[in-house]
């Protein structure tokens, strides 16, 4: 919205614009003094006023009059998103488009340079740490294949998947599309890799069982972790939705809870803390129904087993996340 306004700003410094403005009108002589002062006074705000111009904080566009007959409108930046938009074929090979961008795109000068990593990523390294000292071997990768829904290729911006068992619904293709997504939105930009996923929710590569300096745990990827395992956690499939318990994705979904958060007040929801969900998956979700309230006991809290087999049945009725801002 910056403009060039160096004409008129130019006229309103060399005074023919406030000499216009006084011209024809009637004035009471001012003293000397007053006058330089109201005149350094007006310099000040000039100089202060065009200070604040080049910094950004006040746009230019202002001053030139149109602002008072066009509103100013801003627009933010459009978030890159790449379809997917792979064939499913008799044969098992498939490929995707070959018109998606494959080297970087050029460094927007707008985002700083020198940004930090968050905290939540030293994780990272914890995750890597039983090989930090052999390192990662072909014998260890090839070791995960038994227990892998797929084996992941990265070469050159491109992505190649070998795929050896059906994972539960559609959390492979999901997982793989966010993978596309990072291929897309920063081409050129991730190394060559191999990877082996499981799509599980419950651990397999327990940590007993790989004790010792020589230990070579294979290294499996996949969205759940404990500590007593040694599975790298990778991000759940569900942030780009759930299809078949019809959960859209995260970036639609929040601004839905958002909304259904301001529906019912505070003070006038139901008082105790809820949970809703399958026990089935975790012991811990299994102890947590101890805690539910009884003929004996209330521990002030509400839990819910969540029967995904019959929801889908009603047509998810009752596990829209939007509507479930109910208590406190």
């Amino acid at each position: 919205m910056k403009r060039n306004n160096a004409k008129h700003m130019c006229d309103f410094l060399d005074g023919t614009r406030l000499h216009r403005h006084f011209v024809g009108t009637s004035w009471r002589p001012l003293e000397k003094r007053t006058a330089t002062t109201i005149i350094f006074m007006l310099l000040l705000l000039i100089f202060f006023v065009a200070a604040l111009v080049s910094a950004g904080w006040i746009d230019a566009f202002i001053f030139s009059g149109a602002y008072f007959k066009k509103s100013i409108t801003t627009s933010t930046p459009k978030r890159l998103e790449f379809p997917l938009q792979c064939t499913e074929g008799i044969n098992v090979t498939q490929s995707c488009p070959r018109t998606y961008p494959t080297r970087p795109n050029p460094a927007n000068p707008s985002r700083p340079s020198n940004l930090t990593c968050p905290s939540y990523f030293r994780w990272i390294h914890e995750d890597l740490r039983p090989w930090k000292e052999t390192g990662i071997t072909r014998d260890m990768i090839e070791r995960a294949r038994k227990i892998a829904h797929f084996r992941l290729l990265i070469v050159d911006g491109k992505a190649y998947i070998e795929k050896y068992s059906q994972s539960f619904q559609t959390r492979d293709m999901f997982t793989l599309w966010g993978i596309l997504q990072l291929l897309r939105v920063y081409p050129g930009r991730l190394p060559d890799l191999e990877l082996m996923f499981n799509c599980g929710d419950q651990p397999v590569i327990p940590s007993k069982d790989f004790r010792g300096p020589n230990a070579s745990p294979p290294p499996l990827f996949r969205y759940c972790a404990d500590e007593g395992s040694l599975d790298i956690v990778f991000p759940d499939w569900t942030f780009w939705g759930w299809v078949e318990t019809n959960i859209k994705p995260w970036r639609s979904l929040l601004p839905g809870i958002k909304e259904g958060n301001k529906r019912t007040k505070w003070e006038d929801r139901v008082p105790y803390a809820y949970w809703k969900g399958n026990p089935n998956v975790a012991r811990t979700r299994m102890d947590l129904l101890i805690c539910n309230v009884s003929d004996k006991n209330d521990w002030n809290t509400r839990l819910y087993i969540q029967n995904w087999e019959q929801e889908s049945k009603q047509g998810y009725k009752d596990s829209n996340l939007e509507n479930q801002c109910k208590h406190r």
